[in-house]
């Protein structure tokens, strides 16, 4: 079975008896969200970019009897309508299913070159209202809409079995749909395993109780006057009015903002939402976004935009000038001198950027440079901080800290975006220092390939680069960097005893949001140990913030050009204490 492409799927439905009214119109010509679901290798399907006429999806969970019988049909239904443009997509609506156990069945159906994907959250099947295993939807490229769905034949039922089918309904709906007929059969009812889904049956969510709050909890802090997001969620009317777009982004997964594959690593700043909220909310939208009875959390008064998220800082720097950034054209990087605010050898415990405009602010750095310091090839010293639409604040565990000597001269390097009208911006930075030396010193280091060659209409240019650990070290964040043509990349540590653990994974990179990822728990690297990075650039038309696919490209600034960097935050164990060059910090130590 050929691997294809996610489409879009249904707005979701509501639970077991809301099932009942809502699947009723799930096929009945009206056109689904968009969705992306992972692979078993990691690669991301988006149904929204699925060639062909039509995606044939097929619902499973390891060990249902019927699914698992299904299979040589659908492999036959693949092989039949495969060449005249029918994709199938095998999806895993059980929550519960580990890698492990999927792999498991996968290896024992043989479905290595089938497409696999996983539904942890349901979101999917919810949103189609699938209620068993072995159910199938059929969707159409041409307009995104259900042209059938249920049962794949008649031949299985629960607890019975006929020697073969008399009614073949895919198959005859597929064979209609491709020669331009009316479907005479859009709805049978599927047979297999019942799905649990998270909530109450059969009672929808009350706006005032369950999602206002958890819009509150979650997302009102972007989505809000002034901040990040678009649009403000300040009430019930203007989140109706959205409804189809949070429907939509949660499916995708487009919110949160979080690119990790949650098989590889844990992150303190995990924003996703869990199973349980994400299917409240699409219930409620689902059921056409009521207001229903009780008060309205979202039009409470909130707190003014100023406080730092990341408490309290003790210093705060701002561009010693007000940055005028015209309405058009495509602008350099501006590398801003700031004066140092400190007269002294500091440890740093955490830093915190606060654009001061952003619609036009892409991204800052902030650079260190002092007599001795190391480089990256820049010119302009360390990297002390970086921030990105996304990127946490930073805040470093107990007895860690960065050091920044007396005398080091600060840039600030701006990247600004045109939005059409002229704009200024005078964007800060915080500190929160720490009261004397650390007994780890940490820094922002880099695995870096600055030979990227990127062939014109290639959709996965693969790339590596390395990072070796001479001495013992904890790492902290991992941030990866790539620009539009990123597409994934993977963070993996190989031990001298030759264990390989994969760090973090992420299948579908966003330049829109370069987040980094705090471990949960930091992680000790033995001497000798290397970071292995790889990924995938698509410069394809089938990428759309692709600028130009017919461009072979290499490694820039700019964000046309692409670049391949492998960010982690990391301390060396504590060394021996002995004499140090001038203008370094010995770790654990003061100069």
């Amino acid at each position: 079975m050929k691997p294809l492409n996610p489409a879009r799927i249904g707005r979701p439905l509501v639970l077991l008896c809301l099932f009942a009214v809502l699947s009723a119109t799930a096929h009945a010509g009206r056109e689904v969200p968009d969705f992306t679901l992972t692979d078993l290798a990691g690669h991301s399907h988006q149904l929204q970019r699925a060639g062909g006429r039509a995606v044939v999806l097929f619902f499973t969970g390891t060990g249902c009897p019927i699914a698992r019988k299904s299979i040589p049909k659908l492999k036959a239904i693949e092989d039949r309508f495969g060449p005249e443009g029918v994709s199938t997509w095998i999806i895993n609506a059980y929550p519960e299913d580990t890698r492990r156990d999927i792999l498991k069945e996968v290896d024992e159906l043989g479905l290595h070159r089938a497409t696999y994907l996983r539904d942890p959250i349901q979101g999917v099947a919810l949103a189609l209202g699938v209620q068993r295993t072995a159910e199938v939807a059929v969707i159409s490229t041409a307009d995104w809409k259900v042209i059938y769905q249920g049962a794949i034949d008649d031949q299985l039922s629960e607890g019975a079995e006929l020697p073969e089918p008399r009614q073949k309904f895919l198959e005859t709906a597929l064979t209609e749909f491709l020669s331009g007929r009316p479907i005479t059969q859009p709805r049978t009812t599927s047979h297999g395993c019942r799905l649990a889904y998270a909530g109450t049956a059969g009672e929808a969510p009350s706006y005032s109780r369950d999602i206002a709050p958890l819009l509150k909890k979650n997302c009102v802090a972007c989505h809000r006057e002034g901040a990040l997001a678009p649009w403000a969620m300040d009430g019930h009317a203007r989140v109706k009015n959205n409804a189809a777009m949070i429907e939509e982004v949660l499916l995708t997964r487009r919110m949160p903002p979080w690119s990790a594959d949650p098989d590889f690593g844990h992150f303190s700043n995990d924003p996703r939402l869990s199973r349980e909220e994400t299917q409240t909310l699409l219930r409620w939208v689902a059921a056409g976004s009521p207001r229903g009875e009780g008060p309205d959390p979202l039009t409470d008064a909130l707190p003014a935009l100023g406080a730092w998220t990341m408490g309290n800082p003790d210093v705060v720097i701002r561009l010693p000038e007000v940055q005028q950034v015209p309405a058009t054209g495509v602008l350099e990087y501006r590398q801003i001198p700031i004066p140092s605010p400190f007269t002294n050898g500091v440890w740093i415990a955490g830093m915190e950027v606060k654009p001061g405009n952003r619609k036009v602010v892409h991204h800052a750095i902030l650079y260190a440079k002092w007599p001795g310091c190391p480089d990256g090839g820049t010119g302009k010293g360390v990297h002390l901080y970086g921030w990105a639409p996304g990127t946490p604040s930073l805040r470093y565990p107990d007895g860690v800290g960065k050091y920044l000597p007396a005398g080091a001269e600060l840039t600030m390097e701006m990247h600004y975006t045109t939005c059409g009208s002229p704009q200024t911006d005078q964007t800060e930075l915080a500190f929160q220092l720490l009261p004397g030396a650390q007994s780890r010193q940490a820094e922002t280091r880099q695995a870096i390939q600055l030979d990227l060659d990127i062939p014109p209409g290639s959709d996965e240019a693969r790339h590596t680069a390395t990072y070796a650990f001479e001495r013992p070290a904890t790492i902290y964040l991992l941030a990866p960097h790539m620009h539009v043509r990123g597409k994934w990349m993977r963070y993996e540590l190989l031990r001298p005893d030759g264990k390989k653990t994969t760090l973090l994974h992420v299948p579908r990179y966003d330049f829109q949001w370069q987040l980094g990822y705090m471990l949960k728990e930091p992680l000790h690297v033995p001497a000798g140990s290397w970071l292995l990075v790889t990924g995938a650039f698509d410069n394809s038309t089938g990428n759309p913030a692709n600028p130009d696919p017919k461009k072979r490209v290499h490694f820039g600034l700019q964000s046309w050009d692409e670049m391949f960097i492998g960010f982690f935050d990391a301390a060396d164990d504590p060394a021996p204490v002995r004499a140090e060059a001038p203008g370094s910090a010995p770790a654990g130590g003061q100069p």
